[in-house]
């Protein structure tokens, strides 16, 4: 007699012999017991769960003679029959290949008879979605009231493709991809009833392949059997390195030692990993995906509590992933998980895999340690707070090391009343260590801690009155950019005309603005032309404007009508402009980046 793959020899023929499809199984037990069944089942799931012997359990269990409530006996002519597949009454259809109205006319005329031997006439039909859209349509009536001695049962790997209107006359049972634990038992349990002795981590790299399915995964062990040596005993034994050369897979431990390579910038290291992998004759593009799926896995380690539900993987492996993910920070992980999905995009499209691998090792290897920005933060404020709250950094670079770049920030201040504002802030583009100093904290009890300063008199601008306030050679102060009220004052009609058109033809009407002592006066001949402008909404909206385009804490007037706020009315744009300098989160900006706030926006349109 020929020989019997495993796939067939160790196919369950009962329910109890079925691998991790528990829930399913239970139900079509109770259905069984309780005279439940339905008409038409449908079984649904990837390649080798189970779906097809599933089908044939059951239509022994529905045929079956055993006055044993435990159906199938297996021992019964009926239940001999279906297993043999010399079965009379059972129909079995392969709809790959019968596909066609013809075949199922044909189908509807056979089962209008009754059974020969058994209770019930059952039809099994594999691969149910490859049938025709008018095979589905002559069946549906059938489907839906077919005679009482007939039993359809249906199993596809394409559920989607299934027209609704078949799924709705079918009771579906959906399948799942074995688990990791499952599947190794079972496995384990077949080497040693063949005889076959295999290490723990041979049968883990074949039940990693697996990939869930019971067939694939008896395939392989099928292969792996007649590839390893025997003993002196005569026993076969299957080494690691089997697995290794026959599947083209790697050991597992490569990638948690890889990990680790990677992790602590061990870029040399990484390279004679990938050097006797390369040797070995792996797929390059496979071990990429593998390891980035070893990424994820450590990443899952990471977040959450049980990563053993998440991950099939074995236990050892699975204490060796929760150990690094341990080790590295969250923001860490995410990002050498960017850099190797990057890296398996790269390498499916290139000729050079090899070489796209190793840039992608180094760029992994300069990912380094990433701090955390709460954690950041939090050092700021444990800074701030030994300080009592008032800290003077001293930095004192080189005056050639001032170069610096704009950078435009937009965020929401502390203070929730705060709308959405913009902070432009300039710092170095290059800071050089080795002429910057350490930032020396030494606390002052008379420094303000408002950068803007509170001397408010006419003759002195907010800005140099901040200016004395802070002392500029020690302390983060703010500059701002001013414009030129002439020179620059039809671009600000320009600059309020994307606002609000209306106001920018009143203030053409202007005649000789002028700024006097801190104060910008709006001239008007005829007195009717600023009635609008005077009312306090749209004053305090010009105000904005003025203040964002000139960078000056500026107060308006217009005629007689002064920009002064009345009691109870929110506050005012120079009180916005004020908190926002002095938000913590400007603050801290500044003094992390070393940088200079330049200007300063709080208008609702400012881009």
């Amino acid at each position: 007699m020929s020989y019997l793959v495993l796939a067939r020899k160790w196919r369950p023929q009962n329910f109890h012999d079925v691998v991790g499809q528990q829930p399913v199984v239970r139900t079509l037990q109770n259905a069984i017991r309780r005279e439940r069944v339905a008409h038409a089942m449908l079984f649904s799931g990837v390649r080798g769960v189970g779906k097809t012997t599933l089908a044939r359990i059951m239509a022994k269990a529905l045929n079956c003679q055993s006055a044993d409530p435990d159906v199938p006996c297996n021992i019964c002519s009926s239940c001999l029959e279906i297993t043999a597949g010399n079965a009379v009454d059972l129909k079995e259809i392969d709809g790959a290949s019968n596909r066609g109205i013809q075949e199922i006319r044909e189908l509807k005329e056979n089962i209008r008879f009754y059974p020969t031997s058994g209770r019930f006439k059952i039809v099994i039909i594999d691969e149910v979605h490859m049938l025709t859209p008018e095979a589905f349509n002559a069946l549906l009536k059938t489907l839906e009231e077919p005679p009482e001695h007939v039993y359809f049962i249906f199993a596809t790997t394409e559920l989607h493709k299934v027209p609704i209107t078949i799924l709705s006359r079918c009771q579906r049972y959906e399948l799942q991809r074995v688990g990791f634990k499952s599947l190794s038992g079972f496995f384990a349990k077949i080497a040693k009833a063949e005889g076959v002795a295999i290490s723990t981590t041979a049968l883990a790299m074949i039940v990693a392949e697996a990939d869930g399915s019971v067939r694939d995964g008896l395939s392989l062990l099928d292969q792996i059997f007649s590839f390893a040596e025997e003993d002196e005993s005569g026993a076969v034994v299957v080494k690691d390195q089997d697995v290794v050369q026959v599947l083209g897979l790697v050991d597992r431990q490569v990638f948690v030692t890889l990990a680790r390579a990677i992790m602590a910038g061990e870029l040399g290291r990484c390279l004679e990993i990938l050097e006797a992998t390369y040797l070995l004759g792996v797929d390059l593009k496979r071990f990429s995906d593998d390891l980035l799926a070893f990424f994820r896995g450590l990443m899952v380690c990471k977040i959450s509590r049980e990563p053993g539900r998440l991950l099939d993987v074995a236990a050892q492996e699975l204490e060796a992933m929760m150990e690094l993910a341990a080790a590295s920070s969250r923001e860490g992980l995410y990002q050498f998980f960017q850099v190797f999905m990057q890296g398996a995009e790269e390498l499916r499209h290139t000729s050079q895999p090899r070489l796209t691998l190793e840039m992608t090792f180094v760029r992994a290897s300069q990912v380094g340690q990433v701090m955390p920005a709460s954690e950041l933060a939090h050092r700021l404020e444990n800074l701030i707070a030994a300080s009592g709250g008032l800290v003077a950094v001293d930095h004192s670079p080189a005056p050639a090391q001032k170069k610096t770049e704009n950078i435009e920030l937009s965020f929401r201040a502390s203070n929730p009343s705060h709308k959405q504002q913009e902070i432009k802030a300039a710092w170095p583009q290059q800071p050089q260590p080795a002429a910057v100093c350490e930032p020396q904290l030494t606390l002052q009890p008379g420094l303000p801690l408002d950068p803007v300063g509170k001397n408010e008199e006419a003759e002195t601008p907010p800005v140099a009155a901040a200016s004395r306030a802070t002392d500029a050679a020690d302390k983060v102060v703010v500059e701002l950019h001013q414009r030129d009220l002439v020179r620059d004052w039809q671009s600000f009609i320009v600059y309020v005309k994307e606002r609000k058109p209306w106001m920018a033809q009143t203030l053409r009407l202007c005649d000789n603005p002028s700024l006097e002592g801190g104060k910008m006066l709006f001239r008007f001949d005829n007195p009717a032309d600023c009635t609008l402008l005077s009312h306090h909404e749209n004053l305090k909206a010009l105000t904005t404007y003025a203040q964002d385009f000139f960078q000056s804490e500026l107060c308006l007037e217009i005629c007689s009508v002064t920009s002064e706020r009345a009691e109870g009315e929110g506050p005012t744009p120079r009180e916005e402009r004020r908190a926002l300098t002095a938000d913590p989160l400007v603050e801290m900006v500044t003094e992390i980046f070393d940088g200079k706030v330049v200007g300063i926006r709080t208008g609702p349109k400012f881009r």
